[in-house]
């Protein structure tokens, strides 16, 4: 009998896939709707993941100065999506939700409201003038789900190039795990380099204070231009400069994204098995564009084949970007 991702999670299990996806612009027409959610269903079946993200896109120009690459328009809720148009997908879904304006009341309501929801990640406010204008912090979420909602499996979110700047984001990782979170999801990584930093003072924190690591799910994305090169950078992923000086000069820039981007995973495996941290993937598209989802689901075939290699003799049913989300 297949374990549930609630038990997989509680028991720390490594090898966990997971694939993402942002819920559709709220301007989108309805007709347009049924199809990109029926795509996405189909596509998805057909692949042996243990969950799907779905995000809550939040306006985060307050975070930076830099000019935003591509324009910002609210999407569809993701726990709204998630039941309205992916009812029929047999597949665990992790609903993120940001706080970002919202109070103590507000979030309690939300909570209340989506009660059946399984697996959720909370997300903190991209700016401390948010938390000082809703004097609600994330720690407050935190405490929220304890007191009233403890069922809900709760994750966390992780930055690696947070822990270059700070050096502290392994105690982070263990302050959140202290106040309730099972697993954390990275931001996408691109420098391997400070994901095995990371990695590793998670790993001899672990040993020096016994406390057990939770499951940590890294998010690898194809990229299939400088425009998305340049949009993952805004939102915070760092691109070293060779890799990012490789991939503007590459023949075919999503190709040679796909074949990075798998090694990194074969690293970021190899490097948590020899000390038994438990790790998994995340695969997301960040564009929407035909081409780039296809990408992100050949990466998703070639991390499942890593970490999964028995589920993925079955393969896809379907050849890759022969069904478009998009």
């Amino acid at each position: 009998m297949n374990s549930t991702l609630r038990e997989k999670i509680i028991n720390r299990q490594p090898g966990l896939v997971f694939y993402s996806l942002t819920p559709p612009k709220v301007t989108t027409d309805a007709s347009r709707l049924l199809t990109i959610a029926g795509n996405q269903v189909e596509r998805l079946q057909q692949v042996p993941i243990d969950g799907l993200i779905l995000y809550d896109i939040q306006d985060e120009s307050s975070r930076t100065e830099k000019e935003r690459t591509f324009s910002f328009i609210p999407t569809i809720p993701p726990e709204d999506y998630s039941k309205t148009f992916l009812s029929k997908l047999n597949i665990p879904r992790i609903v993120y939700k940001s706080i970002a304006n919202k109070n103590k009341e507000q979030f309690s309501n939300w909570l209340q409201e989506n009660n059946d929801i399984e697996y959720a990640v909370f997300v903190g406010a991209s700016s401390h003038q948010q938390i000082e204008e809703t004097k609600f912090s994330l720690s407050d979420a935190y405490e929220l789900r304890n007191h009233s909602f403890e069922n809900l499996i709760l994750g966390g979110v992780t930055i690696p190039e947070r822990h270059r700047k700070k050096g502290d984001e392994h105690i982070r990782l263990f302050d959140k795990i202290n106040k309730g979170c099972s697993f954390f999801v990275s931001q996408c990584v691109y420098n391997l380099n400070e994901t095995k930093n990371l990695l590793s003072d998670y790993y001899y924190h672990s040993v020096e204070t016994g406390h057990r690591p939770a499951p940590i799910i890294f998010t690898l994305a194809p990229c299939g231009s400088l425009k998305t090169l340049q949009f993952m950078e805004w939102l915070g992923i760092e691109v070293p400069k060779w890799l990012y000086n490789d991939l503007k000069h590459s023949k075919d820039i999503l190709d040679a994204s796909v074949t990075t981007t798998t090694h990194i995973a074969e690293e970021i495996l190899a490097y948590a098995n020899k000390k038994n941290i438990p790790v998994g993937f995340n695969i997301e598209s960040i564009s929407i564009k035909k081409d780039e989802i296809g990408a992100a689901h050949l990466l998703l075939k070639n991390v499942l084949a890593l970490v999964k290699p028995a589920e993925q003799k079955t393969s896809f049913a379907k050849e890759i970007g022969h069904i478009s989300e998009a």
